[in-house]
């Protein structure tokens, strides 16, 4: 498999992860904490389409989709409309609501179409550019893709965890 190849692989895996984790539940057990204070599958599965939408937007040049499809205003949010949930103390976390599984889904589809339409369309030599100059070394989009799909997968199976508590009643 070509680094390409090895990508749109990790990728192509998320669907069915974020699937796994909200489809069934209603917007009372997506709100839900564990524990009074862990992160909501709300807020996993927003905070990691958020990260992946705000990266690719990035990486190639683009208006992130929680932008220009209107997302940030469907679902009004008190929060800034750039926030990806990073450092998000409580309150922030508690912010994120929504009001169904497939309001989730809608905005998750729309980022990874974009993302897979991307990733198939890269050449292994592309993966070598550098995006990010902020860093030392330099972050190059292989290295960026590979932070996105990472991070996209830690948070899924958060929420999957977070769903087996919920589901459990414990």
């Amino acid at each position: 498999m070509t680094p390409v190849e090895v990508l749109s692989e990790a990728f192509g895996r998320l669907p069915d992860l974020v699937r796994g984790a909200v489809e069934g539940l209603d917007a009372e057990q997506l709100s839900l904490r564990p524990g009074g204070s862990a992160n909501s599958i709300a807020w996993l599965v927003w905070h990691l389409t958020r990260v992946e939408d705000s990266h690719f937007a990035e990486a190639f040049g683009h208006e992130q989709v929680w932008l220009s499809d209107g997302y940030a205003d469907r679902w009004a949010l008190h929060l800034d409309r750039e926030d990806t949930g990073y450092g998000h103390s409580t309150d922030q976390v508690d912010a994120v609501r929504v009001g169904s599984a497939q309001q989730l889904l809608d905005y998750f589809d729309a980022v990874h179409e974009r993302s897979r339409r991307l990733v198939a369309g890269l050449t292994d030599e592309d993966l070598h550019r550098i995006v990010d100059e902020q860093w030392d070394p330099p972050v190059t989009l292989l290295v960026r893709l590979v932070s996105v799909v990472d991070d996209a997968v830690q948070h899924a199976g958060q929420a999957a965890y977070a769903r087996g508590i919920i589901l459990s009643g414990s």
